[in-house]
């Protein structure tokens, strides 16, 4: 009878057993997936956000540029989204009359090694203080280590307004390759 009594209890006992054994292992995979959203999230959204497109700044007035005839230097905010980090920064422009009147747009970055390049007067070029790259008015390669011209940006006129779309190109390489 002692036997049959403790078999009953055992019995019982293996069934909370189980059903202990069942909810906290429930308990501990609902508590790992809830952990675990924000680490999937975290590795994912880069993969999911959009790069950021390159917009149209406003350079001015078209009239503010009728009188050119040296080039004009002109800067713009950039912002950048990169992963979660959004950067504003200025870069500098140089507005050009070409040959046919038209309205151009160079990047004011050296396509050697990325130096800010200035527009001297008094030689009437483009010079890089780094490494002494010269370029003509137009921004065609005149001498130095530079291995291409200064690289134009798109434009186009709205309303009467000089739009610029700013993009980076990289240096060292003969070709204009756009970096993301």
């Amino acid at each position: 009878m002692f036997d049959l009594k403790k078999k009953q209890e055992s019995g019982s006992g293996s069934s909370r057993r189980i059903f202990l054994s069942w909810l906290l292992g429930i308990g501990t995979v609902g508590v790992a997936a809830a952990l675990s959203v924000p680490l999937v999230r975290f590795a994912l959204d880069p993969l999911m956000r959009t790069s950021t497109e390159t917009e149209w700044s406003d350079l001015g007035p078209v009239a503010d540029f009728a009188e050119l005839n040296v080039p004009q230097k002109r800067t713009i905010s950039i912002t950048q989204i990169d992963g979660w980090r959004k950067v504003i920064t200025e870069k500098p422009l140089y507005v050009i009359k070409g040959a046919d009147g038209n309205l151009s747009v160079l990047t004011a970055v050296c396509t050697h090694l990325g130096c800010s390049v200035k527009w001297i007067d008094t030689a009437s070029n483009f010079k890089c203080p780094c490494h002494n790259g010269t370029f003509t008015p137009t921004g065609k390669y005149v001498s130095g280590p530079p291995p291409r011209d200064m690289d134009s940006l798109e434009s186009r006129v709205v309303d009467g307004h000089l739009q610029v779309r700013y993009q980076s190109f990289r240096q060292l390489v003969k070709t204009k390759e756009v970096m993301a």
